[in-house]
């Protein structure tokens, strides 16, 4: 990241504690009657989470550009790599091969989890994703879909028309993540379900986690958010002296992070 290769640092230390009894984490009870109904709780959920180690706050007196820099050991994170897999995958009705790391240096990835095939929720953003998918290639993104599901089930959903609850074509691959890997390096499997949970992270060419978000079984992601907050990050890699305001869109007014130069920001709202 340009940010990171600044002259001066700033360290500061700061720890995320955790409830010493999380409450039940209990899914939409609507999203599958054969699911149990309750789930793990989020301290199972957190196994790479458990705690969050020194952040490191990066400070460049040039350019006034920060960033977050995690410890490796706190994988997946926002900051750090994110975990490489190679795995099965269903693309244009054939199986490939999809191997996260081949992206590197070439573009950037959203990367999503949902729980299963033939399930309401998921296809409803499945295929929100793939009728969008010219504008993520035009950001030079790849979008990669993830399920614990066999390449089988992915090529017999594919197979199935919309109108029946089907995908139809995808424009994008969806990734078999059979035995369960995958979720688990990401930390949103589920693991007395055996599911994920719906996760979302958008990698730089990097290969660093810039943006992640998890919901629940039943809520459905927005691809409208996950575009704009896409953006918003090529904005600020491509202009290390300027941060995005909330709402950011493309053609709206950046900020300074600086308490003098900011005030030309909030001058003009």
């Amino acid at each position: 990241m340009a940010s990171l290769a600044s002259s001066t640092t700033l360290i500061s230390s700061s720890t995320v504690l955790l409830p010493s009894k999380p409450s039940p984490f209990s899914p939409a009870a609507s999203f599958l009657r054969t699911l149990p109904s309750t789930a793990a709780s989020p301290s199972s959920l957190r196994s790479g989470f458990s705690s969050i180690g020194s952040l490191t706050c990066i400070r460049s007196s040039s350019r006034r550009s920060f960033a977050v820099k995690a410890q490796a050991d706190d994988l997946p994170l926002v900051g750090n790599k994110a975990p490489d897999f190679e795995a099965e995958a269903v693309f244009d009705q054939e199986f490939i091969k999809v191997k996260l790391s081949e992206y590197i240096g070439k573009k950037y990835v959203i990367l999503f989890f949902y729980p299963l095939d033939f399930t309401f929720v998921c296809p409803t953003e499945i295929t929100a994703f793939s009728d969008r998918y010219e504008e993520f290639e035009k950001l030079n993104t790849e979008v990669l879909g993830v399920s614990v599901d066999s390449v089988f089930s992915h090529l017999a959903w594919v197979q199935t028309e919309r109108k029946s609850g089907g995908l139809g074509d995808l424009n994008y691959p969806l990734v078999s993540d059979i035995t369960k890997s995958i979720s688990k390096s990401f930390g949103v499997l589920i693991p007395d379900q055996g599911i994920a949970l719906r996760g979302l992270f958008i990698i730089d060419k990097e290969g660093v986690i810039q943006h992640s978000t998890i919901n629940n079984l039943g809520i459905g992601r927005s691809v409208d958010e996950t575009m704009r907050t896409l953006q918003a990050l090529q904005y600020v890699q491509e202009n290390p002296d300027e941060v995005c305001p909330a709402g950011w869109k493309p053609g709206e007014k950046s900020m300074k992070p600086d308490p003098k130069l900011s005030k030309e920001y909030f001058s003009a709202i």
